[in-house]
């Protein structure tokens, strides 16, 4: 059983910068993509960014374009997202998921393995 577990989350006040990252056990494969949602309090989980299996390509929401780098060490079975000039709305529970296959989706459904998730706070 494949297992995804997040850290690096916590608070930090607008403008700032967190790196999230995301460590892989169990039966992973490197084939696969890998990304990351998110989910603010009351809100569904929205598509933050999508890594292809070699990191060859990547994704990105609307909403963090330009802001957050998502990045992957398959040597080291972890993925990252570098988080900068961070925002309120920014802050949200962050899960590591891991795709059916190599190739990049947005929609949740696309990835079945799913991590417990982390909280990033981000104060104005």
């Amino acid at each position: 059983q494949a297992q995804l577990v997040e850290s690096g989350g916590g608070q930090v006040q607008a403008g700032g910068s967190r790196r999230l990252s995301c460590v892989a056990s169990g039966r992973i494969s490197v084939y696969y993509s890998m990304g990351w949602f998110r989910q603010a309090p009351g809100k569904e989980r929205e598509f933050v960014a999508a890594i292809s299996w070699n990191g060859a390509d990547t994704v990105y929401s609307d909403s963090v374009k330009g802001r957050f780098t998502i990045s992957r060490d398959n040597d080291k079975s972890t993925m990252y997202l570098q988080m900068d000039s961070l925002k309120p709305e920014d802050t949200a529970v962050y899960f590591c998921v891991r795709g059916y296959s190599g190739k990049l989706y947005r929609g949740a459904g696309s990835y079945p393995v799913w991590g417990q998730g982390t909280q990033v706070t981000v104060s104005s």
